[in-house]
């Protein structure tokens, strides 16, 4: 154990050079884009009459927006408190019910606190989340997050889905400027090679046209209208099997648990003060029959007996109840077509494995950089134009989206069980290193939260865990067979995380300063 904390603090110094050196970097590019972006501001900006930002058109709307989910309501909330006049369609507007999106991000808080929607997670009965505690072969590590630097109300927030999606849908319509309208879109508009708006039949059946300037398609993951503006690679490389637990506690209250049971992890998390939402990872596109009884027996042989005991006869009540559903895993890069008069948002646009819950912390942090891009803008209505400056959009949100998106498909694969020996060896490094305390949990964790979703530093730990699991099989003595496996260890890291930082786009995410979108002005208007 002593030589394990003289490697790690060797690698820690190590990793402490490479981020200060690379701070100062960032430091000074930032100031200067600062002093850029103020005089852009400076140049471009228009008071608003009336208080409002306004376009001409015949349905005297500047933004259609499509799909009422947490970006669609947030972003339609955001752009209306900007004096915008939104058009939001959602084609059902009954409380949703969902097994995922339950858990909200510190990072993903900040962005609501900005976007000044922090109300939406209170009077749902949400809970409070200080980090998660982390379960393998009987030994478990608590990784809290580092919140030492922020406000004390700032922490994660777990609760029922539907109930955080009308509250974001009440706090959109509330503003006079946003009309919230049932309807289902059926296709875009298209006149010369730009989108003028949408066709939706209303909740009577009605067959309706509506027109703004800018149209924003944020309809999640089943959206039939996302493939006329992006190409939609969409890998499904698991299942969740979804579990309601009553009448138990958590071992560690207040925090989200990951068993990185066989063959892929398990997650508990508080979605109220009475109930524990479980997750069961199921890889592949095919899970067990929920009618032929086939699922409830793989839940009580398989999974049961991988379940800390306080959970064990909860988890075997909540099988009995027969209350278990499922939902495919999706990861989605965003590829997008730039299209003159429209966007895409949300899952619509990207979506990344939801085992780490970063979906929503994306989403919040693309509305901000949406946000501000339009900000300077008063007139919408040459769609060319916007097209060219809001490409910048996609470069800005980088960075943030594509380290959470990253993280998210390399864990998943790190927690999976193989029958390589390399890949469990990393699997087992991963959670040694974490146990290590320190900078070896509080900077993953910090990238797990959103709160410092930086690439360079994704890398650094990603590969230092490697490393470390290496200096372990290599101690005392290396022999040729603990060499070979360091090497396919080290190889099986590369292999997981290169591919998705290349589908991510290796320029975008690390020097995203390099790309031209990055400078645009806002068009003259």
């Amino acid at each position: 154990m002593i030589v394990e904390y003289i490697f790690a603090g060797v690698l820690a110094s190590f990793l402490g050079y490479i981020l200060l050196y690379r701070w100062q970097a960032e430091k000074k590019e930032d100031e200067e884009k600062i002093r850029a972006s103020a005089e852009i501001r400076n140049e471009c900006i228009r008071t608003p009459v009336n208080g409002e930002c306004s376009s001409d058109n015949k349905d005297n709307t500047d933004v259609i927006i499509v799909g009422a989910g947490v970006a669609g309501s947030a972003l339609a909330y955001t752009l209306g408190k900007d004096g915008r006049r939104v058009h939001l369609i959602e084609r059902d507007l009954k409380e949703p019910d969902r097994i995922v999106g339950e858990l909200l991000q510190p990072g993903g808080y900040l962005k609501l606190i900005e976007l000044g929607l922090e109300d939406c997670v209170e009077e749902i009965d949400s809970q409070r989340v200080f980090g998660y505690a982390l379960f393998k072969d009987g030994k478990s590590t608590r990784l809290s997050y580092p919140l030492e630097k922020f406000h004390a109300d700032v922490s994660g927030r777990s609760f029922h889905h539907g109930r955080f999606i009308q509250r974001l849908r009440e706090k959109a319509a509330s503003l006079p400027n946003v009309r919230l309208e049932q309807g289902t879109v059926t296709s875009l508009l298209e006149e010369k090679g730009a989108i003028k708006g949408v066709v939706y039949k209303t909740k009577i059946g009605e067959e309706l046209n509506a027109y703004a300037p800018l149209t924003i398609v944020c309809d999640g993951c089943f959206s039939n209208l996302h493939r006329t503006l992006c190409n939609p690679k969409v890998d499904i490389p698991s299942c969740f099997v979804g579990l309601l637990l009553e009448n138990c506690q958590l071992p560690f209250p207040n925090h989200g648990h990951v068993i990185l049971a066989d063959p892929s992890p398990l997650l508990f998390y508080p979605i109220s003060s009475t109930e524990i939402r479980c997750l069961v990872d199921v890889p592949g596109q095919k899970v067990p029959s929920i009618p032929s009884g086939e699922m409830a027996n793989y839940l009580k042989t398989v999974v049961a007996p991988q379940i800390p005991p306080e959970l064990y006869n909860s988890f075997i009540a909540a099988v009995d109840k027969g209350n278990i559903r499922t939902m495919a895993n999706r990861s989605m890069p965003a590829a997008p077509y730039p299209t003159p008069g429209a966007l895409l948002m949300g899952d619509a646009f990207n979506m990344r494995h939801p085992l780490t819950g970063g979906g929503m912390t994306v989403a919040m942090s693309d509305i901000v950089v949406l946000r501000n891009l339009l900000r300077p803008l008063c007139d919408l209505n040459d769609a060319p134009a916007l097209c060219r400056y809001l490409e910048s959009f996609y470069t800005l949100r980088k960075p943030v989206a594509a380290t959470i998106n990253t993280l998210a498909g390399a864990l998943y694969k790190v927690f999976c069980a193989s029958p390589d020996q390399a890949r469990n060896e990393m699997r087992q490094a991963c959670f040694d290193y974490l146990r290590l305390g320190g900078v070896f949990s509080s900077g993953p964790v910090s990238l797990l939260s959103g709160l410092n979703p930086s690439p360079l530093t994704l890398v650094l730990h990603f590969f230092a865990v490697a490393i470390y699991g290496i200096g372990r099989l290599l101690f005392p003595f290396p022999s040729p067979k603990r060499l070979w496996i360091g090497a396919r260890l080290l190889s099986g890291a590369s292999g997981i995380i290169f591919p998705i930082i290349k589908a991510e786009g290796v320029r975008q995410m690390f020097f995203p300063v390099t790309v031209p979108a990055y400078y645009r002005s806002p068009p003259v208007n």
